[in-house]
């Protein structure tokens, strides 16, 4: 399974974005700000918490999550980061490096980025998922 995220230029402090699984729209994502910094060491622009992961090809695995207390995507051996994973949230602060999923997208009156409908939408591409046959592989593209 070939999962790839697409994303559009981070606004304040949020990157939007779109995932396609296996070449077809799936569903909008929400990260962090993107501030990396090509061919520098992740440890001289991360900031905890609020960082998008570095772009990239990266394994994925379902493993159970301690904080969510349920079976979750977890991308793997991510450069200066532990922990990411695809999932269920709406605004920037629930992120913490991690890829949000929604059906739908917008800007609140703040013009903060949030993604809605995201239960649903995690509920339709957690399966996928879980069923997939051989390795599962997620590709980040920043903005060109």
């Amino acid at each position: 399974m070939e999962l790839r995220v697409v994303r559009e230029p981070s606004i304040g402090g949020a990157t939007a974005g779109v995932l396609f699984v296996d070449g077809k729209f799936e569903c909008f994502t929400l990260e962090d700000q993107i501030r990396e910094v090509p061919g520098t060491p992740v440890r001289d622009w991360k900031v905890r918490g609020e960082t998008a992961i570095p772009c990239g090809r990266y394994r994925v695995i379902v493993t159970p999550s301690h904080r969510f207390k349920r079976p979750l995507p977890l991308v793997v051996d991510v450069p200066g980061f532990e922990g990411i994973r695809i999932h269920p949230g709406n605004r920037k602060v629930d992120t913490e490096g991690c890829i949000l999923v929604g059906r739908r997208r917008a800007k609140d009156p703040t013009g903060e980025a949030w993604v809605g409908e995201s239960r649903a939408a995690f509920e339709v591409l957690f399966p996928r998922i879980a069923r997939a046959k051989g390795d599962i592989w997620l590709t980040v593209e920043n903005p060109r």
